[in-house]
């Protein structure tokens, strides 16, 4: 059985938050179980989240009249992460990230294209575990596999609202 976050909110490990977090809540689409937890725990934030954001400032393209204000958006997101808060994966984690996502890729006959983005799950998820931390996340799909080779009980799933 697969951890869902419950209605009922409670205190508990300090959280580590996929990129997916950021997106819904800039959307208005993180469902309310979401925003308790954020405001019930300590959030941590992770390098590779950081990259993931940003990336946007070179993919969007400039000439698009939605890129201002999106980009305006997550800047405002960027600077609101307290530093103290933020940290990068560790060597190890880099390392062992790289193994489980190349058997999560060979086991579940992932394509190509999701490379990166599996390996930055992977490190996120490892990320989690060595800093005792409960990664949040809606990607059921890459997370829970992970948890299946590498069982940690350090991840907890919600669907979007």
């Amino acid at each position: 059985m697969l951890p869902f976050l419950s209605e009922k909110v409670t205190g508990g490990p300090e959280l580590l938050l996929d990129t997916c977090v950021y997106i819904d809540i800039l959307q208005g689409r993180a469902p309310t179980a979401v925003k308790n937890l954020l405001v019930a725990r300590l959030s941590n934030h992770s390098g590779v989240v950081l990259a993931e954001l940003t990336h946007l400032f070179g993919k969007l393209d400039p000439s698009d009249d939605r890129t201002a204000a999106l980009l305006q958006e997550i800047s405002g997101v960027i600077s609101d992460i307290p530093q103290h808060r933020l940290t990068a994966p560790s060597l190890r984690v880099l390392g062992e990230a790289g193994i489980l996502a190349g058997l999560v890729a060979r086991l579940a006959a992932f394509g190509r294209t999701s490379g990166q983005a599996l390996l930055n799950d992977a490190t996120l998820y490892l990320q989690a575990i060595e800093h005792g931390q409960t990664l949040l996340t809606r990607n059921i799909r890459e997370f829970d596999l992970f948890d299946q080779i590498l069982p940690s009980k350090r991840v907890l799933f919600y669907r979007r609202s």
